[in-house]
């Protein structure tokens, strides 16, 4: 793995206005692929970056995740684009709009099919909410199979019958749970080693809904694969579709869809909560960018933070610090997580905490 010159990616929905979990992401995304990644950090974990690491040896993208247009608001993108620019989180090149990449991710289902590895779902949403159940915290509903039996036992039968005018879905059979491809592991830079079981804790997942649509699952591989990103920051609840996508990347490289899928360092993030433990969402408008910025607060009171909420607490008192993401940069480390993954919370008050940084 390149370590003087990694590649990140900034990968926001643009279904509303930023909030300040999305920046809280999206700024710990700029941290690590900028600073100086030390081969050894002090502790001896590799590739982290400690104290006095350095800028200009990363290289940040900036991906437009538009693929469901349904979900997509106008202006959006460049409402991102500029919140981005105010806080001084740079990136490289033109942006990427998945909404013009369908023929690739089309490419990339072919490639899987041709492997006997996608099958048609034709569960309804009501049907998936009568058969499934969230598992654990995160919400990840696990696919039972149904359709997958189904397809077995047609192909066993050797019933080539028309599907064409059936609405359906396609999904990716992952190995049976036994099996020792099975099992992915990896280890995360703030959560640390993980090994998840396809088949008993993610499951069949949609590759193209019924509306024709693509995945977030697909479509995030096939595009880091493709942009070159070998350095991915997200939020925590990702961390068992990390197993999936490693294994993602495995098959579509066997399928020939591409010669080579180098090694990703994935970092995943607390989640941002409101003080009554609800996820922050654009479509609630929580503390978006633009009742932050109306309000006069200054970029580096944000940032700042944000660098907080990191663990980066270089006050005397252990608060938040006003800086500019540059200032930042020489004080971040991966370290700083590690001790404290517990959820963050934040509450109404937020506007009267940002305006008190100094």
């Amino acid at each position: 793995m390149n370590t003087t010159m990694m590649t990140g990616r900034f990968a926001p929905t643009p279904s509303g206005r930023m909030h300040i979990g999305n920046v809280y992401a999206l700024f710990a995304a700029w941290l690590s692929v900028n600073s100086r990644h030390a081969d050894t950090g002090s502790d001896g974990d590799a590739g982290d970056a400690g104290v006095g690491a350095d800028a200009g040896n990363g290289r940040m993208l900036l991906r437009i995740e538009d693929v469901d247009v349904s979900r997509a608001v106008p202006d959006a993108d460049r409402w991102i684009m500029d919140d981005l620019n105010w806080l001084g989180l740079r990136w490289q090149g033109e942006p990427v709009y998945q909404s013009q990449r369908l023929d690739i991710y089309r490419q990339a289902v072919d490639s899987l099919r041709a492997m006997m590895l996608v099958y048609p779902c034709f569960c309804s949403r009501s049907d998936l909410r009568a058969i499934s159940a969230p598992q654990q915290d995160d919400g990840f509903v696990i696919y039972p199979g149904t359709c997958r039996r189904l397809a077995l036992r047609r192909r066993s039968d050797g019933d080539a019958s028309n599907l064409a005018g059936k609405r359906h879905s396609l999904r990716i059979a992952v190995p049976d749970e036994h099996s020792p491809r099975a099992e992915v592991g990896f280890v995360d830079r703030v959560f640390g080693e993980r090994r998840f079981n396809l088949a008993r804790e993610v499951g069949d997942v949609v590759l193209r809904r019924s509306d024709g649509l693509y995945s977030y699952h697909l479509a995030s591989v096939v595009d880091d694969v493709l942009m070159g990103v070998d350095d991915v920051v997200r939020g925590r609840d990702l961390l068992r579709s990390t197993a999936l996508h490693i294994w993602l990347r495995e098959q579509l490289a066997a399928s020939g869809f591409w010669n080579d899928a180098p090694p990703v360092r994935y970092a995943h993030l607390p989640l941002i909560d409101t003080s009554s433990g609800i996820r922050l969402a654009k479509r609630k408008h929580s503390l978006d960018m633009g009742v932050i910025r109306a309000s006069h607060i200054a970029p580096e009171q944000v940032i700042g933070y944000c660098a907080w909420l990191l663990g980066i607490r270089p006050g005397s008192d252990g608060g938040p610090v006003a800086m500019s993401a540059q200032e930042a940069l020489p004080l971040f480390s991966w370290r700083c997580l590690r001790g404290d993954t517990a959820d963050r919370t934040v509450d109404g008050r937020l506007l009267d905490v940002l305006r008190a940084i100094r």
